[in-house]
């Protein structure tokens, strides 16, 4: 289903129970509602489920950029808005993560629970230029040519190896972006500066990192932790950046304990 929401088309999907609490989960940079699938399947029976495709990506519009994560925020609270949703709970991975945190600091009350997943709450400036890079690469040799740096990154070595049919679905993915998105959002990613400001946020909160993540290590899930008062932190062993592919089973255990409390 696809609703107008600030400016664009947004491609979205309700799953799940009919009187459950929504739960809404936003995907990371150059992926799709498919990358929640294991979650989707996992939560419909005990909650409302809203997954959505972020501008720029899946079957979104994709608009020329630069985009803000402001402006990703927006687009969230427009389809919220549109399908009559005050509250709701939150997971976001990666970028999706960003837009979470902007969100609640935004748009604070919309939130029942807030889970931020593989992402970070900034960058140092050097990230500035790899950012740029990927950039540069999109533009001038296509997302093929981004597909296997990034799955090295998003999954560890041995994952990769022992799953090849969940690899390749999300290698699909990331060639399937929309040049115009994906350089977009790696407009906004890299500007990303709240660390100082998530002690504005209220709602209960969940931080999960795969312990082997190198895109957003550990590190960064322990500072987001550490400036989010009584955030919960949780460290996921063999598991890379997507963590909820990598380890459904452990991801799937932490965000149902966390949803489960509150």
């Amino acid at each position: 289903m696809k609703a107008k929401t600030n400016g664009i088309e947004t491609y979205y999907e309700i799953h799940g129970s009919e009187g459950g609490e929504w739960l809404v989960f936003s995907h990371s940079l150059a992926c799709s509602v498919r990358m929640w699938d294991p979650q989707i399947a996992a939560f419909s029976d005990r909650y409302r489920i809203l997954a959505y495709d972020t501008r720029g990506h899946g079957a979104s519009d994709a608009p020329p950029g630069p985009y803000t994560l402001e402006m990703l925020a927006d687009d969230l609270k427009a389809l919220l808005d549109a399908l009559g949703i005050a509250r709701a709970h939150f997971c976001g991975l990666s970028m999706g993560g960003m837009i979470g945190q902007t969100f609640a600091l935004k748009y604070p009350g919309v939130f029942r629970t807030l889970v931020l997943a593989d992402t970070t709450s900034r960058y140092p400036p050097e990230a500035a230029a790899l950012w740029a890079e990927r950039i540069r690469v999109a533009e001038t040799q296509g997302m093929g040519a981004l597909a296997q740096p990034t799955l090295e990154r998003w999954f560890t070595k041995a994952f990769r190896e022992t799953n090849p049919a969940t690899v390749e679905a999300i290698r699909r993915l990331i060639v399937a972006t929309p040049v115009a998105g994906y350089v977009g959002c790696c407009h906004a990613i890299p500007r990303i500066d709240l660390t100082a400001r998530l002690a504005e946020i209220r709602c209960p909160a969940l931080v999960i990192v795969g312990a082997e993540d190198p895109g957003t290590p550990p590190a960064m899930a322990r500072e987001i932790h550490a400036h989010l008062p009584g955030s919960t932190l949780v460290e996921i062993p063999q598991a890379a950046h997507l963590a909820n592919l990598e380890q459904p089973q452990a991801f799937n255990r932490a965000l149902g304990e966390f949803l489960a409390r509150h």
